[in-house]
């Protein structure tokens, strides 16, 4: 019998209760049997980037971050567009990684649930950062997924049943490609 596979949730938002981390705890919550998903929450521990501080060992919260992408299996990217771009604490943590082989060749895709004809930006910056990561974006598993607040239950979960099975669609091409 073969391990589960563990998903790595990473939110570029620092919103309490942001959509983007409702999209990823949504997809925590309907990830298909046996797949572990684990939200990533030291966004706003990390240092900001200089590469002097890239040292051995880098800071604590930097540590924790490459622990987290190296026990991975997977990885899943939900984050919103500010200023036609990556917010810059989400560029920060993808600086961090740079450095480090933890998410060279890992499985990576993402979720854009901007509304239509927004987050673009974010789309395409995140696209050329992965690509100087080596992450292995996984093309079929990234999507266009709006999501409205109207969406959202008490407990911050996505309600709506199209969203929440292409959620679950997406996690299994991440952790099975064709």
């Amino acid at each position: 019998m073969s391990t589960p596979p563990v998903i790595l949730l990473l939110s570029g938002s620092l919103r309490t209760g942001s959509s983007n981390e409702s999209v990823l705890r949504t997809a925590g919550a309907v990830a298909h049997a046996g797949a572990r998903t684990v939200l990533y929450d030291g966004l706003a521990a990390l240092p900001h980037f200089n590469p002097d501080d890239d040292t051995d060992p880098p800071p604590a919260a930097v540590r924790e971050l490459r622990a987290a992408i190296d026990t991975a299996d997977a990885i899943l990217i939900c984050t919103p567009e500010y200023a036609g771009t990556l917010p810059g604490s989400f560029k920060n943590l993808l600086d961090w990684t740079v450095g480090g082989t933890e998410i060279s060749d890992k499985p990576t895709a993402w979720v854009n649930s901007a509304a239509p004809g927004r987050g673009q930006g974010a789309e395409e910056t995140l696209r050329q950062v992965l690509g100087y990561t080596g992450a292995t974006v996984v093309e079929p598993a990234c999507a266009r997924i709006p999501v409205d607040r109207a969406m959202l239950g008490t407990d911050g979960l996505i309600t709506d049943e199209n969203v929440r099975r292409q959620l679950a669609e997406l996690l299994e091409l991440l952790t099975n490609p064709r």
